[in-house]
């Protein structure tokens, strides 16, 4: 098990992962699958978005190069991020999709701390799970946030994912925000790791 950074022929891999690790956001987002993948594979090669592959930490295992994957960076970005993600998606998503495009993006459950850094996306191929992958991104975002002199870890995830709840519990996250699910949305629970406790 190695964890590196991400490197431009990973393109595929990790599109392919941080679309797993959402793929009924992700798909309603951009009309369909395909083309949440080809916003993926843009936002990759793109600096300044949330899935930026100088935010995108990988961990090969067994010798299967990107077979998990990880969009991590400090919480304060956030909100440019975001926005150089949406700039990006409007351009591949069709007029008509737009409002529900920007409406699915900001429903997100976020915890306000800027402080933190935030885990955007993480996801193992299906293939490989249960192999301590996961739990192994989980503690190279908590170095990270060390050394950028970070006081804690957040992400979110839906309502109905008790295997990542009950991971993130197991390591040590704690769960602080709920948004009740909608007619049109799941619902999200927020969950952070203070650090150096």
């Amino acid at each position: 098990m190695r964890i590196r950074e991400a490197r431009q022929d990973d393109v595929a891999a990790v599109a392919g992962l941080l679309h797993e690790s959402s793929p009924r956001i992700y798909d309603r987002f951009a009309g369909n699958r395909e083309r949440a993948l080809r916003i993926l594979e843009a936002a990759f090669a793109e600096p300044g978005t949330v899935a930026s592959r100088d935010v995108i930490r990988v961990l090969d295992l067994d010798g299967r190069p990107a077979a998990a994957a990880m969009a991590a960076f400090p919480i304060a970005e956030g909100p440019d991020r975001a926005r150089g993600f949406i700039r990006l998606a409007m351009r591949q998503v069709p007029f008509w999709l737009w409002l529900r495009t920007l409406r699915l993006y900001s429903a997100g459950t976020r915890v306000a701390r800027e402080d933190a850094l935030y885990i955007d996306a993480l996801a193992t191929d299906p293939e490989l799970r249960r192999r301590g992958a996961a739990r192994a991104l989980l503690e190279e975002a908590e170095r990270e946030a060390e050394q950028r002199g970070l006081r804690a870890v957040t992400l979110d995830t839906t309502l109905d994912n008790e295997a990542a709840r009950a991971l993130y519990a197991s390591a040590g996250f704690d769960e602080v925000a709920y948004r009740s699910p909608t007619r049109t949305m799941p619902g999200f629970v927020a969950l952070l790791k203070p650090l150096g406790r």
